[in-house]
């Protein structure tokens, strides 16, 4: 018999104290029994092997002898507890789980959830005992009314192109709160003026008939803020709303990441705290005028890629450092927008996104739906609830500018029609600030506007394969123009751009490819200028059921800018060259025999005639001059030259190089910087 592991609250804060000082986070996430049978018989902690200890976020079926495993898994852990309040709520906590499951404490089975990507919860106050067993089964199984499932393209065995991964994808805890427990805050903003408006609706679970005091508070990125609001919450009340009005507001943007803070306090009649939350927001306007993108005002062109929750380490069970990873690298070629995948990402994404200035068009999984299914009334309930779920998580975050209903679905038919305009009624309900817009590879091939869900997006989003599937690479150029003749007034986002490798040859000829069709296609795309962004498909090579080499029956879709393993390819190096927020040229100038005596670096800002093109305050340039042994000679820095409150349209730098008594080669680093430090951009040039 193999013991389930049980949780120690050794150097826990002691729950018996939790309604005096807010809620205790418990982690969930060591020591889980993960086994193809349920426990039969719970008898002193124990189950049947054979079951396998795993650790979460875990998926069973990226490696080993459980992959391509389909159907329904089950993982199995014990928790022991002290005895809690007899008031407090404990809310046992699910980050994503993929695909459906159904969640058991004690026996019970307290509740189920469906959709892969998103996190759930349940209230299990009155299920905890001293000693518990929390049991959860995972079916990763797809459906023809599943998101993501069968059908694509109407075809009734056909997958959606990435992997199925099934498992406990993301971070699994139990929060124990007092009487009350406060939902996530939702924060929405408005700027007039130069006064921001800033209204908040909290949302309470609460147990006990006693009145509750909320009291909210604001805080800038410069540690002040408005006066805090106190409200009394009456005994059965369960949500308030609040506004703050802000002078002159610090605003987010694409160089500058400034936040503020909401932080909220639920206190029972004797000014003991029961809950309390803390939620970061910022404020900033994104407006379309004149089909132009504009970004607190100012006119802004943008690039960036997508990228799976893929990896050959973990699946899609991934770790902050993978996610740091693979951000930080796509962040390194300039990226400034992306639609991230076609499902709801990790909470640490969109951390990522707010923090280093990335606009975001999250998605929902309805990939090439057909018309059968977007009809279907129970798939549209399962997309409001994936949507509602997205909203309800992502939507505090500055970076997340729009949202997106479907991908590459029937948008030109009666049914696609009608759901789009029902999923944009319904987002408009939760969060009417926000785009809503759908990504469609079918629009050049329209008779009319009016056949087109699209008609009904805010803006349209266009995914563009010329050279693989769409045709050749010369049709591109008319295709855009058909797509302006058609919606003359909406702002275009090329949301997918790239080539997918099977269309070589060979595998040897997949990545050249690639290179000339970026190189082809971004200057076409800069010269229409209602065309605000451009995001290439995608960064890595990731795992499908789809779109193999001949002969090939499993892997990975060759179609990134790196390989599974994150090795870059010559794609990562020309999309990096073409996605640079300036231009620059490195010159020497040099004496009959060779050595150089001088050098000059030419700097030219870019307009909005180039894709991408958006504002470089604050951003500084630095050079360094080596000699042999890689010596430094000299270095310099200069911030990025303005006349008033426009960055000058270029500007020189320039310096000597010293005479040496044992001349040998000389290195000049040219690096622009963002306003954090990081790198935008770097060039070198060697004298020989």
């Amino acid at each position: 018999m193999k013991t389930l592991p049980r949780l120690g609250l050794l150097g826990l804060l002691a729950l018996g104290t939790v309604a005096a000082q807010g809620a205790t986070r418990i982690d969930l996430d060591r020591g889980w029994s993960f086994s193809a049978q349920r426990i039969v018989t719970v008898v002193a902690g124990t189950m049947p092997a054979p079951a396998e200890t795993v650790d979460l976020p875990h998926t069973w079926n990226h490696s080993g002898a459980s992959y391509d495993k389909l159907g329904e898994f089950w993982y199995s852990r014990a928790l022991d507890l002290p005895k809690l309040p007899a008031d407090a709520i404990a809310q046992l906590n699910f980050g994503a789980v993929f695909y459906k499951a159904r969640v058991f404490v004690n026996g019970k089975e307290i509740g189920t959830h469906e959709g892969g990507y998103s996190a759930f919860s349940f209230d299990v106050s009155d299920v905890l005992r001293e000693h518990n067993l929390i049991e959860v089964a995972v079916d990763n199984r797809p459906g023809m009314y599943t998101i993501p499932g069968f059908g694509a393209r109407g075809a009734p065995d056909a997958w959606y192109d990435w992997w199925d991964y099934g498992g406990i994808t993301r971070d699994v805890w139990l929060d124990v709160h007092g009487a009350a427990r406060i939902a996530n805050p939702f924060i929405r903003s408005r700027i007039v003026g130069g006064k921001a408006t800033v209204t908040t609706r909290v949302t309470l679970a609460r147990r006990g008939s006693q009145p509750l005091t909320l009291r909210l508070n604001v805080t800038a990125p410069d540690g002040r803020g408005p006066s805090p609001i106190t409200q009394t919450l009456e005994p059965g009340a369960t949500d308030a709303t609040a506004t703050f009005s802000i002078d002159d507001p610090q605003l987010w943007d694409l160089g500058h990441a400034r936040f503020y803070r909401l932080d909220a306090s639920v206190l029972d009649s004797k000014g003991d705290v029961q809950d309390s939350a803390s939620e970061r927001f910022a404020l900033r306007t994104i407006e379309i005028r004149d089909r132009y993108l504009l970004l607190n005002g100012r006119r802004v062109r943008l690039t960036g890629m997508t990228r799976h929750a893929d990896s050959p380490w973990e699946g899609a069970a991934e770790t902050r450092g993978t996610i740091l990873h693979d951000w930080a690298d796509m962040k390194s070629l300039d990226m400034t927008l992306t639609r991230p995948v076609h499902y709801q990402p990790d909470p640490r994404v969109l951390d990522y996104a707010d923090e280093h200035g990335i606009l975001l068009i999250p998605e929902i999984p309805v990939w090439q739906a057909s018309e059968q299914q977007l009809s279907n009334p129970q798939y549209l309930a399962l997309a409001k609830q994936l949507m509602r779920e997205l909203i309800e998580q992502a939507g505090n975050h500055p970076s997340v500018m729009a949202w997106s209903v479907m991908n590459e679905s029937a948008a030109g038919s009666p049914g696609g029609i009608g759901y789009v305009r029902a999923m944009k009624q319904y987002i408009r309900q939760l969060d009417p600030g926000r785009f809503v817009t759908l990504a469609d590879d079918n629009l050049p091939k329209l008779k009319s506007a009016a056949e087109s869900a699209a008609n009904d997006a805010d803006f349209l989003m266009m995914n563009e394969y010329f050279g693989a599937w769409h045709g050749p690479r010369e049709a591109l150029a008319p295709a855009l123009d058909r797509v302006n003749a058609l919606f003359p007034d909406k702002m275009v986002i090329i949301s997918e751009m790239g080539y997918p490798g099977i269309f070589a040859k060979n595998p040897a000829d997949a990545d050249p490819t690639r290179v000339a069709i970026l190189r082809e296609q971004l200057p076409l795309l800069a010269q229409r200028d209602w065309i605000a962004g451009a995001i290439l498909w995608c960064y890595q090579d990731y795992k499908s059921r789809r779109y193999y080499w001949a002969g090939q029956e499993g892997g990975y879709l060759e179609h990134g800018i790196v390989d599974p393993d994150r090795q870059r390819k010559p794609s990562y190096f020309a999309w990096r060259e073409l996605n640079e927020p300036l231009r620059a040229s490195l010159a020497w100038t040099k004496r009959d025999n060779g050595i150089p005596t001088a050098f000059e670096i030419k700097v030219t800002l870019k307009t909005p005639r180039d894709l991408p093109y958006h504002a470089v305050d604050d951003y500084r340039t630095t050079w360094q001059l080596t000699g042999p042994e890689n010596r430094e000679l000299a270095h310099g820095e200069k911030i990025i030259p303005r006349d008033g409150m426009v960055p000058l349209a270029g500007f020189d730098l320039s310096g000597t190089v010293p005479e040496l008594e044992k001349p040998g080669q000389f290195q000049l680093v040219f690096r622009v910087l963002r306003p954090d430090g990081s790198v935008a951009m770097e060039r070198s040039l060697a004298s020989q």
